[in-house]
């Protein structure tokens, strides 16, 4: 393939600064949806032998890890983040021996794997739930949150659940209702009870034992409720205009207690008895600033945490960029963020900010913006491919949230579809048979045999600004500030020792008047001199 990279060496840096912190900090991983990655056995879902036939591809790309989405034993109303078994493959994606060969191969060729962990809830078909709802005194019967109907019968509180409706939902079994936060298939794991916390955590040390670099922790903030089961309060601020009913309240009593804090360190200790491992939390909400911090401050918590800033965003501005940025200074207590700009569960970042910008030059902006940002990226399978939001019909959503909010939502099936491996073969060589999402037409245009021979694509960009980022200490590890300029124009100032970098970016329809100093340029989206950026442009350039 072009540029290809050998893994073997790809870290390796004459800077001895790049060896100072652990291999995790400022690391590019790189997000693979199963689903609809690649299929290798012609069901028309992506499977974990698929993945491994495509590892040589990440590789090329540079990254040093890889973060596999749920692939756990699952009846996938959600999914598969309805987990019916915490430690086994789902026939739909293959077996435990699959998984072992795929991270064989992802180790050989110098890749990471972090997979996810769903501690906040399980599956209805859990056999914990199954046990738990069979009666009030059964052994687990407090390992999930049940309570009892108000006197006219209604629901306990008046909490919300994220896709649509109460959190609570009756069974008639136990004569109770049980707290779901997300689909009724999917009730809380009751975490204040002890014995349920470990059980809990002998499922990160199966998974640890069997090799993997590390988790990433989905829905933590949801780990733990207030006990009183007392209302939430309705909002009175909003991020961006509420779109369903549970954006209408203030969270405060459903999740986000204080209790989750010895939780967090318990993983963390657990963690810690095995070497070099990661963990990344997924920290959601309208207002998550001060939990991120809070789960990564000082060293008996997390590594970092997954920022929704820029997921969720409907436009990107330099006032906005640069806003997010500040909020993490580099302080002591500040702990270390991870960006991504698109994900399994948003729409793709092209189609919610391009504008007028064609879709190619567009996705090298943002390319070039993330790989000089402070922290971890992540980059969404597809995304190195400048992939757009597909279209999907109604008739083919396959997401509850999707199917429950339309069509006021873009809902997450237009950023699952499958990639386009081949613009010449069936299903554009993801799967012999009908995909369980359909392809996008206008995606064959990205497909990889398209772009890896073309030294002008985004694929090929995206492997250019990878290797520097990789090679380069400052872009990894190194402090930002925020030199004045025009406020419509981003530029940022990276320093390490005496290494000194800037980084502009121009996201407007506009020239843009800026001088900087001669350096040498590192990455550019186009060819362009001091005195003006042009629209959609940006470049990396040495100033040391």
């Amino acid at each position: 393939m072009a540029n290809e990279i050998n893994p073997s060496v790809r870290h390796e840096a004459s800077d001895p600064n790049l060896q100072a912190d652990p291999w995790w900090k400022g690391a590019s991983i790189y997000q693979i949806y199963p689903r609809s990655f690649c299929d290798s056995n012609g069901d028309g879902i992506g499977d974990l032998p698929g993945i491994t036939s495509k590892l040589d591809y990440v590789a090329t790309l540079g990254v040093e890890a890889i973060w596999l989405s749920p692939f756990f034993r699952s009846p996938m109303a959600d999914y598969g983040y309805d987990v019916a078994d915490f430690c086994d493959v789902d026939p739909i994606f293959g077996t435990l021996e699959d998984f072992d060969t795929l991270l064989a191969k992802a180790h050989s060729l110098g890749l990471k794997v972090i997979i996810d962990q769903v501690y906040s809830h399980s599956s209805d078909q859990h056999p914990w739930f199954e046990e738990s709802r069979r009666s009030r005194d059964n052994e687990k019967s407090d390992w999930y949150v049940w309570a009892d109907p108000k006197p006219d019968g209604s629901p306990p509180n008046n909490w919300l659940s994220v896709f649509s409706g109460s959190s609570w939902e009756w069974d008639a079994r136990r004569g109770q209702y049980y707290l779901h936060n997300f689909l009724p298939e999917q009730p809380d794991l009751n975490l204040h009870n002890p014995k349920l916390r470990e059980a809990i955590l002998r499922v990160p040390r199966f998974w640890l034992d069997r090799g993997v670099d590390g988790f990433r922790l989905d829905a933590l903030n949801f780990g733990f409720h207030d006990r009183t089961l007392i209302d939430n309060p309705a909002a009175t601020k909003f991020k961006r205009p509420p779109t369903r009913p549970h954006d209408f309240q203030e969270h405060k009593n459903n999740m986000s207690q204080p209790e989750i804090y010895p939780f967090l360190e318990d993983i963390r200790a657990l963690m810690n008895e095995y070497p070099s491992k990661f963990s990344v939390a997924e920290i959601g909400g309208p207002f998550p600033l001060e939990e991120m911090k809070a789960y990564t401050r000082g060293d008996k918590r997390l590594n970092t945490a997954y920022a929704f800033d820029f997921l969720y965003a409907d436009s990107l501005t330099a006032n906005f960029i640069r806003s997010v940025l500040k909020d993490w200074p580099g302080g002591e207590m500040d702990g270390w963020p991870s960006w991504a700009f698109s994900n399994h569960d948003a729409p793709r970042a092209i189609s919610r900010w391009q504008g007028d910008c064609p879709a190619d030059q567009y996705a090298k902006l943002l390319c070039l913006l993330i790989t000089g940002m402070r922290g971890n990226m992540f980059i969404y399978q597809g995304e190195e491919l400048g992939m757009s939001q597909a279209e999907v019909a109604y008739e083919d959503l396959k997401d509850p949230e999707a199917i429950a909010n339309w069509p006021h939502t873009l809902g997450r099936d237009g950023a699952r579809t499958p990639i386009p491996w081949s613009d010449d073969q069936l299903n554009a060589g993801f799967s012999a048979s009908k995909p369980w999402l359909p392809i996008d037409p206008g995606h064959r245009r990205s497909a990889v045999s398209r772009q890896d021979q073309d030294q002008n694509s985004v694929l090929n960009f995206w492997r250019k600004a990878i290797k520097l980022r990789c090679g380069l200490s400052v872009l990894r590890q190194g402090e930002h500030a925020f030199p004045p300029c025009d406020e419509r124009l981003f530029v940022c100032q990276r320093t390490l020792g005496s290494q000194s970098i800037l980084i502009i970016v121009n996201p407007t329809a506009d020239p843009i008047p800026f001088d900087w100093n001669a350096g040498i340029t590192l990455l550019e989206t186009e060819s362009f001199n001091s005195g003006s950026v042009p629209p959609w442009a940006g470049i990396i350039i040495s100033v040391e």
